[in-house]
């Protein structure tokens, strides 16, 4: 076999190989005798069978197993001569030429290296930015806001009419045509009146009503209902009051009130409360200010700025996953059109070459930056953050982790999170120093 291999670029080599009948021949009779050993053939003793009669036999597969060696001992020897480590190798080698000729094979394989990569001066590109500020009056409204969250609701004793602003504990069933429709029924609904919760005039028309009282209210679902067999119809909803009712909400921060809000604290208080109240604020405004300004300006900084080269074979990847994304946005008569024009397929999938190479030379420098800052997210650390994004989305938690398994998006949430504490950690630094 006559190999020549040749570095690219620092990150992908290329390697070119003759491989002569001979060569493959002797491939050919190796796997036969290999063969021969384990079958059995009516006429022939076991480990007897003569190699022209396996040859003949198995002729498809001997054939192609040949190939596939030759194939395996050109990159065996290929990685010999470019003198790199097998862990550097980055993804699968892929085959640009295999062609079958009068005398033999003409192969060129393509191999990808993990790029090197100098981050030396990446502090210097992070952007300077002022630590966010809390106000008295914004604890204040955040403290108010909780307690009128928490608070208990109670009976309005006073004998009179519904109020805006008034909690209207109701029973109720709707019907659209003079007949109930699924989930249009409950009892002892508490329903806080101009909050807009409800369908449009629906709150509206409760007003002015008293404890005890039914009434039939007509409204219109809207057009853009998530129900789209209710969209657009109207509705008939038969209603009873059965209480007024409001929010008990403390006028002070008591004892009892601040252990309800701080249950690990050892000694509760509303000046403690009015501490942890801040520094929840404080880090919500530097969360939003890390990744609503900060890391866009950082990352585009830093890819501009940080050269090196990238692995052919990832960045390929990546453009045919933004192409299955983008063709999956497609209505079905685009598609068709695509699918009759290769060549258009072949200009979009260009179109998407920039982009590609940007997210996984941005992968790669947060890979690095993640040694750097020795920032790990372990596998129970992704699952445990799929269960928490479950739970908040009211969906069963082991559903949801299996369907991340199955679309193999895992990885991905795991990148994210590794990304979110790099930079992160970052932008903390650079607050400290």
């Amino acid at each position: 076999m006559d190999i020549k291999v040749n570095k690219i670029d620092s990150a992908n080599a290329k390697a070119e190989a003759k491989v002569s009948n001979t060569f493959l021949e002797e491939k050919k009779n190796k796997i036969a005798k290999d063969i021969s050993k384990n079958i059995e053939i009516r006429g022939f003793r076991k480990g007897k069978v003569p190699i022209t009669v396996v040859k003949s036999r198995y002729k498809e597969r001997i054939e192609q197993d040949s190939k596939s060696q030759a194939l395996k001992d050109l990159l065996d020897e290929a990685i010999k001569m470019l003198e790199v480590e097998q862990n550097s190798i980055i993804g699968e080698p892929w085959v640009v030429r295999f062609d079958t000729e009068d005398d033999g094979l003409d192969i060129e394989v393509r191999i990808a290296f993990r790029p090197e990569i100098d981050l030396a001066d990446y502090k210097e590109h992070v952007p300077d930015f002022k630590e966010p500020e809390v106000n008295e009056d914004e604890v204040k409204e955040k403290i108010d806001a909780m307690l009128k969250t928490s608070a208990v609701l109670k009976n309005i004793e006073e004998d009179r009419s519904l109020e805006e602003g008034d909690f209207a504990l109701i029973d109720f069933e709707g019907f659209v045509n003079e007949e109930p429709f699924e989930g249009g029924k409950a009892n002892g609904y508490s329903l806080e009146i101009g909050s807009k919760t409800f369908i449009e005039g629906f709150e509206d028309a409760l007003i002015g009503m008293k404890k005890g009282e039914t009434k039939e209210i007509s409204v219109t679902f809207p057009e853009n209902y998530n129900n789209k067999e209710l969209a657009g119809k109207p509705a008939m909803f038969k209603v009873t009051l059965q209480e007024i009712q409001y929010k008990d909400i403390p006028e002070e921060i008591d004892e009892e009130t601040a252990k309800r809000f701080l249950p690990n604290e050892e000694n509760p208080s509303a000046e403690l409360l009015e501490e942890k109240v801040k520094e929840q604020i404080k880090n919500e405004k530097l969360s939003k200010l890390y990744n609503e300004e900060l890391k866009p300006k950082f990352v585009e900084t830093i890819v501009e700025k940080v050269t090196f080269d990238l692995p052919e074979n990832i960045v390929e990847q990546e453009i045919d996953l933004a192409l299955r994304n983008k063709i999956g946005s497609m209505s079905e008569d685009e598609i068709k059109e695509y699918r009759q024009d290769p060549e258009k397929v072949k200009e979009i999938r260009e179109s998407l070459r920039d982009e590609a190479r940007k997210s996984v030379k941005l992968t790669f420098i947060v890979d690095e930056l993640a040694k750097e800052q020795k920032v790990i997210v372990n596998d129970q650390e992704v699952v445990q953050m799929i269960y928490l994004e479950a739970m908040q989305q009211g969906q069963d938690p082991k559903r949801y982790l299996e369907y991340y398994e199955k679309q193999g998006l895992l990885p991905a949430v795991k990148m994210a999170l590794v990304e979110d504490r790099v930079f992160t950690k970052i932008f903390d630094d650079k607050l400290k120093g």
